[in-house]
């Protein structure tokens, strides 16, 4: 009996050492960047998790209410109209953005997509904005604006009071038969106490920036805005499998500059794919402001945008799209996109992708809004953020050293317990045995 209790405690001991081995395997698993929740390739759209459920309506008599600052979830089918209401003020800018959300599966074409109009109570159209799939002739998320703007110019759209939301597909109806999800904000933006300029700038910095050249460190992107991970500036390293679109987001202050470079790395088969990798870029409103595409035949390709205007309030009196979009200071969101047809190509799996942040320029003080400035990304009040990527120097900061401390602590508690181990069965060793 004190044999087999003996070879009882030697087991138990193994036992515990095998599962702190174990655990000090995902600590350093966890310290070396790896530990993170698990990316699914083949996930959705992810929908900002406190969405509500809104139908839209066939006419604006009977639309539902958008609330400031809320996000709803609803759907749209070709040829269909769907009207939602939204009460504006006279004392400040609003803008209902719309994210499109194609089936997988879905077939799409160069001209398909949504169109957004905002119109009056008596139906005379205040401002339009439509989202299309472009060459990558792919499905995956788009999104769009309208804004109704406070200016000089006193019209029917500068008055307070009820105002409708149209959301309609565009395009070959036949491309597409099945309906889109939707996610719909409305955001409010204050009025400024003085009159700020009127006149976009025309000149800044055009020359391409460097990519970063650091180290790239590895990053889970999204599967929606709502989940997008906070990029700082520099290099990030994440995996993309074919039809799927990843998700990030990066702080831009006012008057700072951003770009962006997407790569994607080697891999076998043989082939091309035309406009294989689409990347995009949106502003804290959700309004596009870039869009870049390039071809992918397996060796190292890379896409970037052209160069930005910094943010300015006076951005949104530009007649470029792209310098007009360029309006708030705060995140604004990559959309990485990878074309299904890359895995009937150059084969199934994941592929290497990095991207490539800059943000130039010191962020000078917002513009004086009466009262707070707006922050775009409360919208919701529970949009899901995921935790900010380490900046540069850090990487993983308090997180790592906890790790690795505990990493140490498994170390110390493994040493102690093989020591005990051999001491147990060295003494059950040395122990004579007896008769009987």
């Amino acid at each position: 009996m004190t044999n087999q209790r003996g070879k009882g405690r030697a087991a138990t001991a193994v036992a515990a050492l095998c599962a702190l081995a174990a655990l000090q395997g995902q600590g350093a698993e966890a310290a070396n960047g790896q530990q993170h929740r698990p990316y699914r390739a083949d996930a959705p759209y992810r929908y900002d998790p406190h969405a509500q459920p809104v139908t839209g309506a066939a006419t604006g008599q009977s639309a539902p209410r958008l609330a400031p600052g809320a996000v709803y979830r609803s759907a749209v089918g070709p040829g269909t109209k769907a009207y939602f209401q939204v009460d504006l003020g006279g004392t400040g800018d609003a803008y209902v953005s719309a994210v499109a959300v194609p089936k997988p599966d879905t077939k799409v074409a160069f001209d398909d997509g949504i169109e957004l109009t905002l119109q009056d109570r008596d139906g005379n159209t205040c401002d339009t904005s439509r989202a299309v799939f472009g060459p990558p002739e792919y499905p995956r998320p788009i999104a769009a604006y309208v804004s109704r703007g406070l200016t000089r110019n006193r019209t029917s759209c500068q008055a307070a009071g009820q105002y409708h939301v149209l959301v309609q597909r565009i395009g070959d109806a036949a491309s597409a038969p099945g309906e889109w999800g939707l996610e719909l904000r409305h955001t409010r933006e204050p009025r400024l106490t003085a009159d700020a300029p009127t006149n976009a700038p025309t000149h800044w910095a055009t020359a391409t920036p460097p990519a970063p050249s650091s180290a790239a460190r590895t990053v889970h992107g999204g599967t929606g805005f709502a989940d997008a991970p906070r990029l700082s500036r520099g290099a990030w390293r994440d995996t993309l499998r074919p039809g799927a679109t990843l998700f990030y987001r990066v702080p831009v202050g006012w008057g700072q500059q951003v770009s962006a470079t997407a790569e994607l790395g080697r891999a076998g088969g043989s082939g091309y794919v035309a406009q294989a990798i689409d990347l995009q870029l949106y502003n804290p409103a959700l309004g596009p402001v870039a869009d870049a595409y390039t071809g992918y035949d397996g060796k190292p390709a890379s896409v970037a945008f052209q160069p930005l205007a910094p943010v300015a309030y006076e951005n949104r009196y530009s007649t470029s799209g792209p310098v007009g979009a360029l309006r708030f200071g705060g995140d604004h969101y990559l959309a990485v996109s990878l074309s299904p047809q890359v895995a009937r190509t150059l084969g199934p799996g994941t592929y290497p992708v990095t991207l490539r942040v800059g943000v130039r320029g010191e962020a000078k003080p917002a513009p004086a809004y009466e009262g707070a400035a707006p922050d775009f990304a409360a919208t919701g009040r529970g949009t899901t953020h995921a935790p900010a990527a380490a900046p540069p120097g850090h990487d993983g900061g308090s997180t790592k050293m906890r790790l690795l401390a505990a990493a140490g602590i498994g170390t110390g508690t493994l040493l102690v317990l093989w020591l005990g181990v051999r001491t147990l069965v060295a003494r059950r060793r040395a122990r004579p045995v007896g008769p009987g």
